[in-house]
C-alpha cells in the first residue's frame, strides 16, 4: 500500500517561521487539526510576546511593579515554572532579562555595548528573586520598578507544546512541528518508520562524528549565540546574554537539548550555552529524561549553528 502523502502547513509568528508536517489517512481532517494548532501558536504570541504592546506579558511588565496583579492561570503556572528553572540552572536561564536586552540594544536594534552606568542600572533589576507569586490568588508582583519579563525562546517552546497538545486531542498520531529550525516537537513517527531523524548543527559532534537524534514523542531545542550579533574591536557580541554576568555568552557557541518538553528544552539549551560543557552532567542528573550537547568557540559553520535538519528514518 502506498504510504499517505504528508499534509504540510506553515505560519509566521513570534518572529519565527513555524512548519507543521502531518501524516494520516484523512488529509481534510489533518489540515483542520493543523490549522487549529497553528491558531494556538498565534494565541500564545498574543499573550506572551515581549514585543507586542497589547500582550499580557507587556501588561504585566507595565503594571506589576505598582501593585499585585491577577494573571491568567496557565500563564501564572508558566511563569512559576520559569522561576523554578532559574533556580535549577543557577540563574543561567532567567526570563527577567528584558532590561539587559534593552541595555545591549537587542530590543529594536542591532546591538551596542552599553555604558558601565547603563549596565549597572540593568543589572540591578534583573533576577527572578524580584518577582513574587501569590499561588492562591494567581497573582504576582515585581518588588522593583523597571523589571521586564522576556520569555524569548521559552515562549516559542511553550507555544509548540500547546499546539502539539491540540493535535493529540484531535487524534493526530504522526506529526512534526518546528519553529525556526531550532526547536522541534514530534508525535509518533512517519508511516512505516520508528521515529523522526533530526540532524544537529555541524559544529555539534560526538567523537568527531555528526550527530543525528531519533525523536518519537520528544522535543529538541538548539540555542546559538550568533542569531543576532554585532562586532566591536574585532569581538563579536551575540544576543544570548548571561544574566549572572550581564553580558553576552562567551565561550560556548551552540548547545542542543533533547527531552520530553519543548519549553523545557529551550530553557535547558539556553542554560547549557551559558554554563558550558561542565554543566552537562548536572543537566542529566537534575533533569531526568533530558540530554544535551555543546560546542565551544572555534568550531565552524556559524551560518548553520541554530539549524536542525529532519528526515525520516530508513
Amino acid at each position: 500500500m502506498t504510504p499517505p502523502k504528508p499534509v504540510t502547513l506553515s505560519l509566521y509568528a513570534m518572529a519565527t517561521r513555524f512548519e507543521l508536517v502531518l501524516y494520516g489517512r484523512d488529509p481534510v481532517r489533518l489540515r483542520a487539526a493543523g490549522e487549529e494548532a497553528l491558531q494556538e501558536i498565534q494565541r500564545c504570541e498574543a499573550q506572551l510576546s515581549f514585543y507586542r504592546s497589547d500582550s499580557e506579558i507587556s501588561w504585566i511588565n507595565a503594571q506589576a511593579a505598582a501593585r499585585p496583579i491577577k494573571v491568567e492561570p496557565r500563564l501564572f503556572r508558566l511563569l512559576q515554572r520559569c522561576a523554578a528553572l532559574t533556580a535549577a540552572t543557577e540563574g543561567a536561564f532567567d526570563v527577567t532579562v528584558g532590561p539587559l536586552m534593552r541595555a545591549w540594544r537587542f530590543v529594536g536594534g542591532g546591538g551596542k555595548v552599553p555604558t558601565p552606568a547603563e549596565l549597572e542600572a540593568a543589572r540591578a533589576i534583573v533576577g527572578m528573586q524580584h518577582v513574587e507569586f501569590d499561588d492562591g490568588a494567581f497573582a504576582m508582583r515585581f518588588t522593583r520598578p523597571g523589571i521586564e519579563i522576556d520569555l524569548g525562546a521559552y515562549g516559542k517552546g511553550y507555544a509548540i507544546e500547546q499546539a502539539i497538545d491540540l493535535l493529540r486531542e484531535n487524534g493526530v498520531t504522526s506529526a512534526l512541528l518546528h519553529g525556526g529550525t531550532s526547536s522541534v516537537k514530534t508525535i509518533g513517527a512517519p508511516p512505516g518508520k520508528a521515529d523522526w531523524q533530526i540532524s544537529l548543527p555541524e559544529s555539534l559532534t560526538e567523537c568527531g562524528n555528526p550527530i543525528t537524534v531519533s525523536l518519537a514523542e520528544q522535543a529538541l531545542s538548539v540555542s546559538a549565540i550568533y542569531g543576532k550579533s554585532f562586532i566591536v574591536d574585532g569581538r563579536e557580541y551575540g544576543h544570548v546574554l548571561d544574566p549572572r554576568r550581564a553580558e553576552p555568552v562567551n565561550g560556548a557557541r551552540v548547545a542542543a537539548v533533547v527531552g520530553p518538553s519543548a519549553a523545557e528544552c529551550e530553557a535547558l539549551s539556553t542554560a547549557l550555552l551559558v554554563l558550558g560543557p561542565s554543566w552537562l552532567s548536572t543537566l542529566v542528573g537534575r533533569f531526568p529524561g533530558y540530554r544535551g550537547w555543546v560546542a565551544l568557540e572555534g568550531t565552524s559553520q556559524p551560518d548553520r549553528d541554530s539549524s536542525i535538519f529532519w528526515t525520516t528514518s530508513t
